[in-house]
Parts: structure tokens; C-alpha cells; sequence
């Protein structure tokens, strides 16, 4: 969605510059600030539709900026896709369990970066008060009224935690969920779930989907998201 105002932080000025031009050049208005403090600042400032955030800044990291971004009624709407370095699987699982939307590991490719930022964005536009209640995705089909799930036109044996699941993924595409946010979404009394089992859940998952499980993608060292 080009036009629309992206807060950048980064403390490497190189590619804080060169993330700024392309972006630029993709149509996009982009604030670009060097630490947390500076982020903070900027926030009360103006509205941004998206935060491209580092985790490793001085002062104020990158965790800290989101979790007080996401704890403010004024920013908690704002989408954050985290920019990582190789080695921080521990904060990944932290900044999307404080409500960060995606990450990308360092180093990456401006295309693939632009491509996850226009996946974001086109989700945080969407009204979870609109979710249809036919869900068609190649070659499966998720039929909520009928809480079924088809894959060329076969119904699957799914049980309850399953279809759960499936249709949970389904309606996030792209964006990635460790096994604790799954398990919030997916469990509720009649359904019990432990963290690991979640695992066990998606390879049977996986299994019954045939031609379809690779819909399902693992996310090494953090977790499952929906091809999108």
C-alpha cells in the first residue's frame, strides 16, 4: 500500500539509509530514527501504519520500544515487523508473544522484506468482524458453517483441535504464531492443549491434508504460520 507512513528503527545508519531510499522509492513515507528513544518520540508525534523495528538498539531495545507500543491505546493497533539477527530465536518468541506481527532475520533481501511489510499491512486493513465464513486457499476449502475442511473437494476426518487449528492459520496468512499463541487462540474448555502437543497437532494436521500440508509452514526455532 504505497503512501502509507513507515516508522524505521535502526541504530546501523548504512542500512537505515539504504532501507530508507528503497522504501522511498517503493512510494512509502518513512520516519527513520536510530534508538528507541527517538521512537518513542516519533509515536506521539504523528499516526504510522507500520513499525519496522531492530531488536538490538542502544538505550531502549527493541522489545521494550514494542511491548510500549503494544501497552498504549494510541499505538496498540500499529502493526510491528521486527528486524532480527541470526541467534535471536529467544527474542523472536518474545516480540510475537508481546504482539509484533513478523520478523525478518538479517541479513535480507529488500524484496522480501517489501513483500512481508505489504502482507502486514493488507491484514491490519482487514475487520476481523468481516472474516468469511468460506475460506478457499488452492486446492482446501474451510466451510465454518459446516465446520469442515475440504482439500479437492474430499472432506477430512479433522478433530476438533485440528480444524481449530487449520482454520486459525488459515486466517492469518503469512503471518507467523509461536505454539503459546496458538494454544490461546485454539483452546477453550472443552479443547485442552499443552504448548509441545501443538507440534503433534500440526503433523497430524499435516498428514490428513495431504496434497495441501505445505500450507503449513514451519518457522524454525519459533514456530508455524500459513502460507500467504
Amino acid at each position: 500500500m504505497a503512501g502509507e507512513s513507515i516508522l524505521l528503527t535502526d541504530d546501523d545508519h548504512q542500512l537505515r539509509e539504504t532501507l530508507q531510499d528503497f522504501l522511498a522509492g517503493q512510494g512509502y513515507a518513512v520516519t527513520a530514527v536510530a534508538d528507541g528513544h527517538e521512537a518513542r518520540a516519533a509515536l506521539q508525534e504523528r499516526e504510522f501504519a507500520l513499525a519496522l523495528l531492530d531488536l538490538m538498539l542502544p538505550g531502549i531495545d527493541g522489545l521494550e520500544v514494542c511491548r510500549q507500543l503494544k501497552a498504549r491505546t494510541e499505538t496498540a493497533h500499529i502493526p510491528i515487523i521486527m528486524l532480527t539477527a541470526k541467534g535471536e530465536e529467544a527474542d523472536i518468541v518474545t516480540g510475537l508473544e508481546i504482539g509484533a506481527d513478523d520478523y525478518v532475520s538479517k541479513p535480507f533481501s529488500m524484496r522480501l522484506l517489501l513483500a512481508r511489510m505489504r502482507a502486514v499491512l493488507r491484514r491490519a486493513g482487514k475487520s476481523e468482524a468481516a472474516e468469511p465464513r468460506l475460506t478457499r486457499v488452492e486446492n482446501l476449502v474451510i466451510d465454518d458453517e459446516r465446520h469442515e475442511a475440504l482439500v479437492d473437494d474430499r472432506v477430512l476426518p479433522l478433530t476438533l483441535t485440528e480444524y481449530k487449528l487449520l482454520r486459525f492459520l488459515a486466517r492469518h496468512p503469512g503471518r507467523v504464531f509461536t505454539r503459546t499463541q496458538i494454544l490461546s487462540n485454539i483452546q477453550d474448555e472443552q479443547v485442552l492443549v499443552v504448548d509441545r502437543a501443538i507440534d503433534v497437532h500440526v503433523a497430524a494436521l499435516r498428514r490428513k491434508l495431504e496434497s495441501a500440508a505445505d500450507l503449513i509452514e514451519t518457522v524454525r526455532g519459533v514456530g508455524y504460520r500459513f502460507k500467504g
